[in-house]
């Protein structure tokens, strides 16, 4: 058994051997790579420990909070990882949980059944490890060369003495504030010559889900989360039930349904019943819209939900209108609302 905080042996994408299920965080930054053989040889210069190659397969699954993954690679042990992180493209804070598994095809197919599958990464990985920094050297199947770097922070809730002491004795920092791991990230980002234009804000899956031969729309996960929960909404007055998901920027999606009233006035759209939620999980802010309905191809706003979603959203931020397998429209809060109203 290696130790928990030893550093791996060829193949395993993780600097930590133990197994994790507690939340962790690191910093991230993601680019394309216009020169893999030279980003190699520069981070080899550094001193960089190469840990050889992995082939990785992540299978991401739609409706959750934030992303989950089920990652299967050789070498290495399968595993299902949940994150949650703003897209940007500043170095950004990664919150993550990975539990692993013995039984990949099994929960894959469990997830599928449960989620449904939103899009499946391919790549080759080189894995380098500097200072506590884990390195990829990406080649990802339909998308070509990236590199990423994951700084990561070790919390102290692995607990013990001798886990603390041997977090610093590997370069991290238990109970962070990152201000170190971005140190590292900016020092790799300048050693590397990495261009603003080379910058990556999102992830591998928004990548493939936006290409022009994506298998699937954007949009999908959240017109299914929609319309599951519009099967939930109450409506035994219209019987025209309508379902909302929202996306927040760090990828978690809340959802609701719309709850009538026998006093008409006082039901509730289901664009409304999303917000709530949102607000509710503790965000602020929305980054995509999808809205269904049970009776109407395209479901749009009403003029009062396009006022709330716009406290919410910017007027670039995208909204989803038809069914998951049907006809889809997707415009803006811009377009739906030009003229919002703004207390300054």
């Amino acid at each position: 058994m290696v130790d928990d905080l030893e550093a791996l042996g060829h193949g395993r994408d993780d600097n930590l051997a133990g197994r994790l299920s507690a939340s962790m965080r690191n910093v991230e930054l993601k680019a394309r790579d216009p020169d893999p053989a030279r980003s190699l040889e520069r981070t080899l210069a550094l001193g960089a420990e190469d840990k050889g190659e992995i082939r990785q397969r992540d299978t991401y699954f739609a409706g959750a909070r934030g992303r989950i993954k089920l990652r299967e690679q050789n070498p290495g042990d399968d595993e299902l990882i949940q994150y949650s992180r703003e897209d940007s493209t500043d170095a950004r804070t990664s919150s993550y949980r990975r539990v692993p598994t013995g039984a990949a095809d099994a929960l894959r197919a469990a997830l599928e059944d449960a989620y449904g599958t939103l899009v499946t990464v391919t790549k080759r990985r080189r894995l380098l490890l500097w200072e506590g920094v884990r390195i990829h050297l990406d080649e990802v199947e339909g998308l070509g060369s990236y590199l990423e770097f994951e700084a990561v922070a070790t919390p102290s809730a692995w607990g013990g003495a001798e886990h603390v002491v041997q977090a610093a004795q590997a370069g991290f920092a238990p109970d962070s504030d990152l201000s170190a791991e971005h140190e590292k990230v900016a020092r790799l980002r300048a050693e590397l010559g990495i261009d603003d234009d080379d910058l990556i804000a999102t992830s591998y899956s928004d990548l493939l889900l936006g290409a022009p031969n994506a298998a699937v729309r954007a949009g999908d996960d959240l017109m299914r989360a929609a319309d599951e929960v519009m099967r939930t909404a109450y409506a035994p007055y219209s019987q025209f039930r309508v379902g909302a998901a929202l996306r927040a920027p760090d990828g978690s999606i809340y959802l609701g349904s719309n709850v009538e009233n026998g006093s008409y006035p006082q039901g509730q759209c289901a664009e409304t019943s999303a917000i709530g939620a949102l607000i509710a999980g503790g965000r602020l802010r929305i980054a995509e819209v999808a809205v269904t309905a049970e009776r109407m191809e395209i479901c749009p706003p009403c003029g009062g939900c396009r006022q709330r979603l716009a406290e919410f959203a910017s007027a670039a931020t995208p909204v989803h209108l038809g069914r998951p397998d049907g006809p889809r429209q997707t415009t803006t809060i811009g377009e739906l609302l030009p003229l919002a109203f703004e207390l300054e």
